[in-house]
């Protein structure tokens, strides 16, 4: 099968699924472009900052496109590449962007909340608890895991004799100079359009400038640091990432990145056609392997390993927790929550078709040709990232880019991929430490100077303590319990389905397109969980204090994920069953305490304001 034909096949369905499905579900749901959005109403220089269209959808993009739609597709390939890529269709335009868009519409529908708050709204204060209490530790298992990634990747690669390797690390020496340039110049961009008011191609001109000038940077002063130096590097940025209002740093790197990404994903197509028209875009890899393979059944193992490609229940919470804080009007709710995930399943096609190319000479079983060599002289495996970076590479080679600059730029792609979703999961751990300590269910809550919440609620000290735990599990302990990441991940897809149809109940919206996503999901997810139990039982039969501390505490994890699941899904179904259609309406401002004080102050400035210039006057 050629590349092309494959590529442009899914990239008309992905974009006819765009303009027919979702505005089509927009238009069901009562997108209102009239309606004053939380982010206008509730700006407050922190998290509510409206922002442009490009701007929101670039922050949602960058956040949720991490390693996912990459990784979970080339390994999912296990099982051929025909059903991952029917898959990642499938799923990205009728759950993945239903799913994404829908906790971005809800949230922004009821004042801002985030998914937790919605849930307790929907369903009761205990599943919000819950609820709060697995984002934290998920959040906390992929800061672990992708902090692990992106050193990995900055990390130098040492000689045989000693010291460094400069030829071999002189990519990942520029990406990691890039990569702390962006944090600075980021921030310079984001003062620099707010003070000079650029919007649109001005702001966007401004953006691609500042990426040639840093690629530039980055070639000729590499930084060379070993994983632990490039760790602390990370953690201070997560830090300030995590804790400094939005608009100061995570937006305006999130813009500077979809740029990058953008040009790589043209990049990537102009790469496949360029080798199609000589003849060396064909697919190599089996069309379909079969239904089993040594990873297990298609059903759930495919399903719950794509991730990203197709759903992810990490998604819901950059859309309800940033995304739908800066949305300035109801219309971009569809290009942000719905385009961004529509994007993001062309990458993982693109992953699929380049990895499909790929094949015969780079693959994961260690056999390829282009495959690396371990010191034992063993050949080993290429990973997933390795595939697509070099796979798109080769086609930037092939339509004229030089080798190294191509080699520089989708090692920085890659580690981008990862890293701006770590910053985002950084300040989505942060307010989950903080809401679950909440006292009310405001969107402000967390703000709240009373009590504890002036601690707790506090930016700085619940970033910390998010990121120390983060930490000691970067270290070692991550992996232990990483196995369970795509049902952990699939489930809060399955909780943030469930929680959107009672959401459409109760407010009188349709909702059955809900339905068979949520059937589907939760099926899956307990189908792996109760797999992944059912191995770590069989391990620790065998004993041993290596099983003890890896299958027993995934078994535990696993349990409590059952648990956790069953009370949102069972308490969910009870709601959805027993509520009165448009007995909750959307949430105005002055239904919450917070609302009210708010509403009472924008009105007190209103007055102030007139009654100043009628003294002027």
């Amino acid at each position: 099968m050629n590349g092309i034909v494959v590529m442009v096949a899914a990239a008309v369905l992905l974009f006819g699924g765009y303009m027919l499905y979702g505005r089509w579900l927009a238009n069901k749901w009562g997108v209102d472009s009239d309606a004053i959005t939380p982010a206008r109403r509730m700006e407050d220089g922190n998290s509510f900052s409206p922002a442009s269209c490009f701007t929101v959808f670039s922050h949602q993009f960058s956040s949720i496109c991490g390693a996912g739609p990459v990784t979970g597709t080339i390994v999912a390939m296990a099982f051929g590449w025909l059903p991952v890529a029917l898959w990642v269709l499938v799923g990205g335009i009728f759950f993945g962007a239903v799913h994404d868009f829908g906790a971005l519409y809800a949230s922004m529908k009821n004042n801002g909340k985030s998914l937790a708050q919605l849930v307790e709204k929907y369903i009761g204060r205990t599943g919000r608890r819950l609820f709060l209490l697995f984002s934290w530790l998920f959040c906390i298992i992929v800061i672990a895991a992708f902090t692990s990634m992106v050193c990995g990747t900055f990390k130098y690669t040492a000689a045989a004799e000693g010291g460094i390797d400069f030829t071999k690390s002189y990519a990942a020496g520029c990406a990691g100079t890039i990569s702390i340039l962006f944090t600075f110049v980021a921030m310079a961009f984001g003062w620099a359009c707010k003070k000079f008011d650029l919007e649109g191609a001005k702001e966007f001109v401004l953006g691609v400038v500042l990426m040639v000038a840093m690629f530039a940077v980055g070639m000729q002063f590499p930084l060379y640091l070993d994983l632990n130096q490039w760790i602390a590097v990370v953690m201070v940025y997560l830090v300030f990432a995590g804790a400094m209002p939005i608009d100061v740093l995570k937006t305006p790197r999130d813009y500077l990145t979809s740029i990058m990404m953008i040009v790589m994903i043209v990049c990537a197509v102009l790469g496949i056609v360029v080798l199609g028209v000589k003849g060396q875009a064909t697919i190599t890899a089996p069309v379909f392997t079969g239904f089993t393979t040594k990873s297990g059944m298609m059903f759930p193992v495919m399903f719950v390993s794509v991730a990203c490609g197709a759903l992810s229940g990490f998604h819901s919470l950059v859309s309800s927790n940033t995304s739908s804080k800066q949305v300035s009007n109801e219309k971009d709710a569809l290009p942000v929550g719905y385009g961004a995930m529509i994007v993001e399943s062309f990458v993982g096609i693109l992953a699929i078709v380049i990895a499909g190319i790929m094949f015969s000479d780079m693959n994961t079983a260690g056999t390829g040709a282009l495959n690396v060599v371990d010191a034992a002289g063993n050949p080993v495996a290429s990973t997933p990232f390795q595939i697509f970076a070099a796979g798109i590479s080769r086609g930037m080679q092939a339509f004229g880019v030089d080798g190294t600059v191509a080699t520089v730029f989708m090692t920085m792609n890659v580690s981008a991929l990862a890293l701006t979703s770590l910053d985002a999961v950084a300040r989505i751990a942060r307010t989950s430490f903080s809401e679950f300590f909440a006292q009310t269910n405001d969107a402000l809550a967390i703000d709240s100077k009373q009590g504890a919440m002036k601690v707790l609620g506090n930016p700085w000290f619940a970033t910390v303590v998010t990121l120390v735990p983060g930490l000691a599990l970067t270290f070692g302990g991550y992996l232990n319990i990483w196995p369970l990441f795509g049902a952990s991940n699939q489930l809060l897809g399955g909780m943030t389905m469930i929680t959107l149809a009672v959401f459409c109940k109760c407010t009188g919206r349709k909702g059955a397109m809900l339905y068979v996503p949520v059937v589907f999901l939760l099926c899956c997810t307990f189908t792996s969980l109760a797999q992944s139990i059912m191995g770590c039982v069989t391990a620790l039969q065998a004993g041993g204090m290596t099983v003890i501390a890896t299958s027993g505490l995934q078994l535990f994890f696993a349990i409590l994920l059952v648990i956790l699941g069953l009370i949102v899904a069972v308490n969910c179904l009870k709601e959805l069953f027993t509520k009165e259609a448009g007995s909750l309406p959307d949430e105005e401002p002055e239904w919450t305490e917070l609302g009210r004080e708010h509403v009472a102050a924008v009105a007190g400035k209103a007055a102030a304001a007139g009654k100043a210039e009628a003294n002027e006057a």
